[in-house]
């Protein structure tokens, strides 16, 4: 080959981007790896200086757009997700107090409902009590478009505010299918040990088969994608079983 050949063919070829070029590994994006060897790779990856978040990706074979093919549900991941969540509760009496005492960041009624009212959002899950519910659905249009509002379904309308108080700190994460179907949710950080990663990873995809709805005939998982922030998406193989 020429050396003007050489230049061309090169000038021709697809361009890296930086990020890519920076991962130091090869996807083969034909590939479904296999969940341990994708968390491998995922680490060989990261090489950025700050603790990259890791998520599953799923495309599901639903129609989200009839009302018996909805996906959402929650599960508590055993190693948790490596992000402390601010959980508010609005509740009435007593139960302000038992909210405050499990942990909640901030606890009330009326007054509360007011605060988020003018503008306040400083919590990651709002949890009521069902006394509350009449007053609370005021909040709806604040609430509703950043799926902030509490919803007996995910378990964030109960009386048992220390049960779940624990739960959303722990490791509790809520995921809902999107208009197109797809999934996603976090299973950890990559300064996980890898085992972690991978036990977590599993209830997850466990908690999303189980979440199936029963008018689903044909293949639910269409696929499964392991991917960090700043890092690859890795596709994953997952056991007949599980499809």
């Amino acid at each position: 080959m020429t050396p003007e050949a050489a230049a061309q063919t090169k000038a021709q070829a697809p361009r890296l981007g930086k990020r890519r070029r920076a991962w130091n590994i090869t996807i083969d994006e034909q590939k479904l790896y296999p969940l341990a060897e994708a968390i491998e790779l995922l680490k060989k990856a990261a090489n950025v200086k700050f603790d990259e978040t890791v998520e599953l990706h799923f495309h599901l074979g639903i129609n989200p757009k009839q009302n018996d093919q909805q996906v959402r549900s929650t599960v508590v991941l055993p190693h948790g997700t490596g992000k402390s969540k601010k959980v508010a509760v609005i509740a009435k009496g007593e139960k302000v107090k038992e909210a405050a005492a499990a942990g909640a960041g901030e606890a009330g009624e009326a007054d509360l409902i007011d605060k988020i009212a003018k503008g306040w959002m400083d919590f990651d899950v709002l949890v009521a009590t069902p006394d509350t519910m009449k007053d609370v659905a005021k909040l709806g249009k604040i609430l509703g478009p950043k799926e902030l509002m509490p919803n007996p379904k995910t378990g964030t309308v109960t009386f048992e505010l220390a049960k779940i108080i624990k739960e959303i700190k722990g490791g509790r994460v809520e995921f809902r299918a999107d208009a197109s179907g797809n999934v996603h949710a976090i299973i950890g950080k990559v300064s996980f040990d890898n085992k972690k990663l991978e036990e977590n990873a599993k209830i997850l995809i466990e908690a999303v088969l189980n979440a199936k709805p029963s008018s689903v005939k044909a293949a639910y998982i269409r696929s499964v994608t392991l991917c960090s922030t700043m890092g690859p998406g890795i596709p994953l193989a997952l056991p007949q079983k599980e499809q």
